[in-house]
């Protein structure tokens, strides 16, 4: 690219063929900014209140290389995460764990950890509506999992069972969230489908 005096911008990047043919939801953005993105939306329009969850960290140390600047060097997470994302939509508790992987074949199940299955657990006891919103990168298919059809994956594992669940069993049974422009990973049209 050059500037209307002749001069190359040094700043540009080159675009290698494989990012040329990705898609265009998938540009460069992870899960998580176009579901913070939809959530945007959501709030923007009045639809929904639901936010990212802040992970609770200690900081111990702090570094001041410059009086305006802090550096964290060390932190501790004070106690185990639950979900990513929680809120409020039609009068109802949303609680979701979003996952990404760039595995082909199949959705590893050492992605959710044994203390998100027993809030989801919870979350479901008292009449929330829970989900798992993964996505497969390498295919750019985004799908939400009811956590009440993800349990029986989870707790069969312990039972000499499969360690994942197979792409072809999350493209049958669950449900697939086209992109939007605006509201990218659309959850609630399928929270609309199963519960309204």
């Amino acid at each position: 690219m050059r500037y209307p005096n002749g001069q190359k911008n040094k700043h540009v990047q080159r675009v290698s063929g494989a990012a040329r043919t990705m898609g265009f939801s998938n540009r460069g953005m992870t899960l998580e900014e176009d579901i913070n993105a939809t959530n945007d939306f959501y709030r923007n329009t009045d639809k929904a209140i639901i936010h990212k969850k802040p992970t609770p960290v200690q900081i111990v140390n702090v570094h001041y290389p410059k009086r305006s600047a802090a550096v964290i060097t060390e932190g501790y997470f004070k106690q185990p995460s639950t979900t990513d994302y929680n809120g409020v939509y039609r009068s109802r508790y949303i609680d979701f764990e979003a996952k990404e992987t760039k595995n082909k074949t199949r959705f590893p199940l050492a992605n959710i950890h044994g203390h998100q299955i027993e809030h989801m657990k919870g979350v479901i006891r008292h009449g929330g509506i829970c989900f798992l919103i993964i996505r497969f990168s390498v295919y750019n298919e985004t799908y939400y999992i009811p956590a009440e059809m993800f349990f029986p994956y989870w707790d069969n594992q312990f039972n000499d069972g499969k360690k994942s669940i197979p792409y072809e069993t999350i493209q049958k049974s669950a449900y697939r969230i086209p992109f939007h422009y605006q509201a990218r990973v659309n959850y609630l049209a399928i929270i609309d489908q199963l519960y309204f």
